[in-house]
């Protein structure tokens, strides 16, 4: 159940609207790191739980990125205000202005419709909150870009803030991730093949004019097995 409050999470104070950065703020309502993506995605996920504790988790923050979704269409609006006026500003995007009168709609930043495609839902816990954790990361760099490029105080200070919500929802899915007392290479139910799980493909190989090879802990050490690329190997014959 659902209960709208007229009363946004964080209030939203614009002096300079810029219709060119409202266009880019539409990444953050209808694109790919969207707030409406990330209701969706976590709210679904929630729906599928059969974990109690960690389906409160999942409806906690879908129904936050719902109150963030307003946040961002009530600033992208704002910034928008000129392209329901008559005059020069409207001709900086006539779809906007024309079409959609002014106002946000379900697109990202390049005019192309929201699609659940952008939603991952696995219905493997580990995997989803894994997938969940990668989303937040992602819309906190867009969040941090959008940040540089805007000089409005107010539009940076509400960006800011979901920004930074982005990363306390990383934490907590971490958290749930880490209760779940399950090693990295413990998705699902099968075990890997132990012929192949600790075998590195060295498949972007050479020296010389064919490139250096590089090595880290990806690669190197005693729970690794370097196997040269079969590819390589025929370049030497």
């Amino acid at each position: 159940m659902y209960h709208h409050v007229k009363k946004l999470m964080y209030t939203v104070h614009v002096d300079d609207p810029d219709p060119r950065f409202g266009k880019m703020l539409l990444e953050q309502f209808g694109g790919a790191n969207g707030e409406l993506a990330a209701a969706m995605q976590y709210s679904i996920q929630g729906l599928n739980c059969e974990d109690p504790a960690r389906k409160d988790l999942l409806m906690d923050i879908g129904t936050e990125e719902l109150s963030h979704l307003e946040v961002i269409g009530a600033l992208a609006r704002a910034h928008l205000k000129p392209l329901r006026e008559k005059g020069d500003a409207a001709v900086e995007d006539p779809l906007i202005a024309v079409v959609g009168g002014g106002g946000v709609s379900l697109n990202n930043s390049q005019g192309n419709p929201w699609t659940s495609d952008y939603i991952n839902v696995t219905g493997q816990l580990e995997v989803d909150l894994r997938a969940n954790m990668a989303a937040e990361a992602g819309a906190k760099i867009v969040y941090e870009r959008l940040i540089g490029f805007t000089d409005d105080p107010g539009s940076k200070e509400a960006l800011k803030f979901l920004m930074t919500r982005e990363i306390t929802h990383l934490k907590a899915f971490g958290a749930a991730l880490e209760s779940m007392d399950k090693g990295p290479l413990e998705i699902g139910e099968l075990k890997p093949e132990k012929e192949w799980v600790d075998k590195y493909f060295n498949d972007s190989t050479g020296e010389g004019d064919l490139g250096k090879d590089a090595t880290g802990p990806w690669n190197k050490g005693k729970e690794w097995e370097v196997i040269e690329n079969p590819a390589f190997e025929s370049l030497k014959s």
